[in-house]
């Protein structure tokens, strides 16, 4: 299972204005420039949030291409807010995929519920064995977050966002924001030391 490392700086916005306008107008480079910056962070938020790497390239993917059509369509003005905006659509975008998925039933392929052959020696295996028993440790314990608290950490941690976008973002205080991420970090460490409990 891949883990996607966490982001623990925003990109740059020096320039950002320019660059979303010279996207706008068709300019590749600074197109190229855009999705270098965000691409990263959006995967691992939409990833945190499904937990399918198919699944979250996808939805990325989708994200970039209604970004793309905004800017060029004049459909997003630019207010300082352009990082919110993105993470906004996608997870606005992650939503109605998840919906749209509910409603279809998915076939499992039998080929992948068949065992992979580990490669390499036992040790690498036992280390990769007892990460992700870690990871998944870790996605147990944040599933069991409330609905909210849940949205906060994986904005601070999978998108890197800082508590001020993310305020702007959810249009709530950022005091309100700073206790639930706390109380949801607190809650986190109990479930990982306790286990079972909670």
């Amino acid at each position: 299972m891949e883990v996607m490392p966490i982001p623990h700086s925003e990109p740059p916005t020096d320039g950002l204005p320019a660059l979303l306008d010279a996207a706008s107008s068709g300019d590749e480079q600074a197109w190229r420039t855009l999705v270098d910056r965000y691409w990263r962070r959006v995967y691992a938020l939409v990833r945190s949030r499904c937990g399918r790497s198919d699944l979250a390239e996808e939805v990325t993917q989708s994200v970039f291409v209604t970004c793309a059509t905004k800017l060029r369509d004049g459909g997003y003005q630019e207010r300082g807010k352009f990082e919110s905006w993105l993470f906004l659509v996608a997870m606005n975008r992650l939503r109605d995929e998840l919906r749209r998925q509910r409603r279809q039933a998915t076939p499992t392929n039998p080929d992948n519920m068949a065992g992979i052959a580990s490669e390499g020696s036992r040790r690498d295996a036992d280390n990769r064995d007892e990460l992700n028993e870690q990871f998944e440790a870790l996605k147990e314990a944040v599933a069991q977050l409330p609905e909210q608290d849940r949205e906060i950490v994986e904005l601070r941690h999978h998108a890197g966002m800082s508590f001020k976008r993310i305020a702007q973002m959810l249009d709530e205080p950022i005091g309100t924001l700073l206790a639930r991420h706390h109380r949801a970090l607190k809650k986190l460490r109990t479930l990982m030391e306790e286990p079972g409990e909670g």
